[in-house]
């Protein structure tokens, strides 16, 4: 396991990219989301790994991305926050009915992060949309519950993140990070 790796995880549009910037402002490491670089890249070069072209071959992707990111960051330092985790691609899975490889399952088994997961609930005040982000309401709020459900599953405790301003939520994150 890695305790000093900590994952931030959620649905779309809940707030976990702006508050994992502004830990990284207060020197925090971290790893950025597999998603939406994904897209970008797929979108660039006119591939189908994508969320709304082909979900299993952009949902291998997330894999690849997450596993690589696990290593990187398992070689650093201090804290290190990630921008969702190898266990996201399998919520991602059943979020979208898709079956869940053995081997998806063992990596998430092996791969450890601390057992503490800042998950960022539904909100509907900051909810939004964009070129990669084209999830409805909906579906954020149905992404947010079965990442609930995939992080407890696989033996984690998650830490509900306050409907706060993006600085509060920070505090927040470093008074758990920091009790490590």
């Amino acid at each position: 396991m890695c305790d000093h790796l900590f994952v931030v995880t959620g649905g779309p549009g809940s707030g976990k990219t702006s508050l994992i910037e502004a830990l990284a402002l207060k020197g925090i490491q971290h790893m950025p989301e597999a998603g939406r670089a994904i897209i970008q890249d797929q979108v660039r070069i006119e591939g189908n790994a994508l969320p709304w072209a082909d979900r299993s071959a952009f949902a291998e992707l997330m894999l690849g991305w997450e596993l690589r990111s696990h290593r990187e960051a398992s070689g650093m330092a201090g804290p290190v926050l990630m921008d969702r985790s190898i266990l996201d691609v399998i919520g991602y899975l059943s979020l979208c009915g898709l079956p869940i490889p053995g081997y998806a399952e063992r990596a998430a088994r092996l791969f450890r992060y601390n057992r503490r997961v800042f998950i960022a609930p539904f909100w509907d005040a900051i909810f939004s949309q964009d070129d990669e982000r084209k999830q409805d309401k909906g579906e954020a709020e149905a992404t947010y519950r079965i990442m609930a459900e995939t992080y407890s599953r696989l033996g984690y405790d998650l830490v509900h993140l306050p409907l706060v301003s993006i600085e509060e939520r920070a505090v927040f994150v470093l008074e758990h990070i920091g009790n490590e």
